[in-house]
């Protein structure tokens, strides 16, 4: 077996592992003088800078990128879930300097239970149907004939689900509107609520950036603000007066939902243009009492005919 093929093996099987080369010979090396001359046993090493680029590489070496977080994180050592996500974390609310007046002790663990969510949440995010895409304003901006038909089948998926949904909070856009009204005739006496905050807008520059949309810098800085503040306001643990589960429908945009599962899972929310929802889906979020968030479905539209499913 060759120098050459020996090394690229051994690369192979190392990158796999928990160690990464630097550098590994994919070239003869020259037998005397210059930068190539060979290293002498008990000769110093010279440093080199961590920012040469891979042109100012010696000859004969092929640089490997540095090794990233997920390689030098021992093994078995969990992830790095923040549990303390939505400022409700029981240890996190209690006053652990308070002492019983009696006994001086700290009443850390009575008081925790106090502060304990009992039941899940479970959140619907429903992107709205199909719309004018021509329209000049948002008023004009109405469910197309094909788009009223998708709603009407998002409402009797939801309806077929079995559950007792507690309320449909919307966003104040036409379609999302529109939605709404179709969606809320397979369920009645569910109360519905709109609201600006979750109205469609640029969440957060995505990484990587795309070059059919390019927004303004103002319109992250305002929208996602707005955004941001529709997932803290909206997205959390149950309420520790809360005694039984919730059923929730949130019917709004695509970016909004993109960004909101991508908070809700702490994954970096720059990436949230990597996700693809279907007009009219359904993403389905569960929010537990210890705070841990699991995702059920993500832009399901599996309940429509293959000839009904757009993405506008």
């Amino acid at each position: 077996m060759s120098l050459r093929r020996a090394l690229a093996l051994a690369a192979c099987g190392l990158a796999g592992g928990s160690v990464l080369l630097s550098a590994v010979v994919v070239g003869k090396q020259p037998a005397r003088g210059g930068e190539g001359e060979p290293h002498q046993p008990g000769s110093a090493v010279p440093a080199t800078s961590a920012s040469a680029s891979t042109s100012a590489a010696p000859p004969g070496l092929l640089l490997l990128p540095p090794a990233t977080g997920w390689i030098e994180k021992p093994a078995g050592s969990g992830g790095y879930w923040d549990s303390n996500w939505d400022r409700r974390e029981p240890l996190a609310l209690i006053n652990h300097k308070k002492k019983n007046e009696e006994t001086g002790e700290r009443e850390v663990t009575s008081r925790l239970d106090h502060y304990k969510a009992k039941a899940t949440r479970h959140i619907f995010l429903i992107r709205h149907s199909q719309y004018n895409v021509d329209g000049q304003a948002d008023k004009d901006r109405t469910l197309t004939p094909l788009g009223r038909e998708q709603a009407e089948l998002t409402g009797q998926r939801l309806a077929s689900l079995g559950v007792k949904f507690d309320q449909i909070i919307h966003s104040s856009m036409t379609r999302a509107t529109e939605t709404t009204e179709i969606i809320s005739k397979h369920l009645p006496g569910v109360k519905k609520i709109s609201t600006d905050m979750l109205r469609e807008g640029a969440p957060i520059e995505p990484d990587p950036p795309v070059s059919h949309w390019k927004p303004e810098a103002v319109q992250y800085y305002e929208d996602g603000a707005r955004i941001e503040a529709a997932f803290r306001n909206f997205i959390h643990r149950a309420d520790t007066k809360q005694e039984e589960d919730s059923y929730e429908i949130y019917v709004c945009h695509a970016n909004v939902i993109r960004y909101i599962v991508c908070r809700a899972l702490q994954f970096p929310p720059e990436g949230w243009l990597r996700l693809s929802l279907n007009n009219g889906s359904i993403t389905h979020l569960v929010i537990r009492p210890n705070g841990r968030v699991a995702l059920r479905a993500l832009g399901d539209t599996g309940f429509m005919p293959p000839d009904k499913i757009t993405r506008t």
